[in-house]
């Protein structure tokens, strides 16, 4: 990690390297994001486990889901709902701003000892291009590290309407690999896959 960083409130934070070459500031366990003043704007972000069943985090899940059913075949929805995100072999993070606003959300669930799939990553649309997505995935991974896996991969859509999401994923280090778990081959998919380094 980089230099500590004050954080508000007596918060000390931990500055990384971001995979867009700029300095970035990761909080500890209290969760507090702090975003670099770049081209769009600077916000705190507190990233926390959350029950997925709350209820401004459920209507944003049922607006991924709307646009999941809109976007793909069914055969192709691979987006869990409400209860599939509620069982014991998922964390789920919500981010919220300052003000205790939903900002987005996203969820990691555990394949085997060694592996594991990020799920449900979605940002509210007020809170776009402020790099809540990068954030949240950031402390993702790191929660990874921390649990000892080795291998994280997602499944994520092969339309046009993903491409941003590939690309995040690929200035994290993700690349494209052949469908893992219970997934089989799909022309509306695309399967990720990186290698963590375990801490």
């Amino acid at each position: 990690g980089g230099p500590p960083l004050a954080g508000r409130r007596g918060l000390h934070l931990r500055a990384f390297p971001t995979p867009w070459g700029r300095w970035s500031a990761v909080g500890g366990s209290d969760g507090v994001f702090r975003t670099p003043r770049n081209r769009y704007r600077t916000d705190t972000m507190h990233i926390h486990t959350q029950d997925p069943a709350t209820s401004d985090i459920t209507a944003l899940l049922e607006q991924h889901l709307a646009d999941m059913r809109a976007i793909s075949p069914p055969e192709s929805k691979h987006a869990l709902d409400i209860e599939g995100l509620r069982t014991p072999d998922i964390s789920f993070w919500s981010v919220r701003d300052d003000n205790g606003s939903l900002m987005g959300c996203g969820a990691l669930k555990q394949l085997d000892a060694n592996h594991a799939e990020i799920k449900s990553m979605r940002t509210d649309p007020a809170h776009r291009r402020k790099g809540v997505a990068g954030a949240l995935l950031a402390r993702i991974i790191n929660h990874a590290q921390a649990q000892g896996i080795a291998r994280l991969s997602l499944e994520t859509g092969a339309q046009s309407h993903f491409a941003p999401a590939r690309a995040l994923y690929e200035r994290f280090g993700f690349i494209p690999c052949a469908p893992f778990a219970d997934y089989s081959p799909d022309p509306n998919s695309v399967f990720m896959t990186r290698e963590l380094q375990v801490v």
